[in-house]
């Protein structure tokens, strides 16, 4: 199943894109995909199956997550940011 992750501040900036598809089932799979993807990314923003301290990943707009085993289903989409990301 693939998740439309979009990027922000400084997770674009390691990234280098501002989306991607990715496949996963929780977001741990998801994060640990974009590691592998991108390693300018895993290595300030990802630690294994987790954001490290000072990013956020928002499922769909409406709810802030941490948990890597948290559910995500076919066309959600989620948001990768850095704290300081809405000015």
């Amino acid at each position: 199943m693939s998740i439309v992750v979009e990027l922000f501040g400084i997770c674009r900036q390691r990234a280098g894109v501002a989306s991607a598809d990715v496949p996963g089932s929780c977001l741990g799979d998801v994060l640990e995909e974009l590691a592998t993807r991108y390693p300018r990314l895993a290595a300030e923003c990802i630690d294994r199956r987790r954001l490290r301290a000072g990013y956020l990943a928002n499922l769909g707009g409406q709810r802030f997550v941490s948990d890597p085993d948290t559910p995500l289903a076919a066309g959600d989409s989620l948001l990768l940011m850095s704290l300081d990301a809405g000015g």
